[in-house]
């Protein structure tokens, strides 16, 4: 499975960005999560959902401000980032657990997914 993120860029604080996670094929795919990394800082969890149930979950610093979801159709994530901070900014990477895969790991783990996408850039200025 592959996965391709994009929609990252340059945005103001107070405003909006949506990020896409296109996958090659969800026939496998357990979940998606969304991590991001800023210079200097490990890779931290964001959000994920399962791709059959479309639970999702997310880190308490985005709770309210993002909303993840799934589009079956296009095979595709998506990660709506609303009142975007500066500390928001950051390489923002997607990631999938494989039914076959790493189910059993806790999702907030970048050791829970099995493939990753090349990340996207976010820059949030104050």
């Amino acid at each position: 499975v592959q996965l391709q993120a994009s929609g990252g860029g340059l945005v103001q604080a107070g405003g909006s960005l949506r990020l896409s996670c296109a996958a090659s094929e969800t026939s496998s795919i357990y979940r998606v999560g969304w991590f991001r990394q800023a210079p200097g800082k490990e890779r931290e969890f964001v959000a994920a959902i399962t791709w059959y149930g479309g639970r999702p979950y997310y880190a308490d610093s985005v709770t309210g401000r993002f909303t993840i979801s799934r589009d079956n159709a296009k095979n595709t994530v998506y990660l709506q980032m609303d009142s975007l901070k500066p500390e928001d900014t950051a390489v923002y990477y997607c990631a999938g657990t494989l039914i076959r895969g790493r189910v059993s790991y806790p999702y907030t783990l970048p050791g829970a997914y099995d493939n990753w996408g090349r990340g996207t850039q976010v820059t949030v200025s104050s």
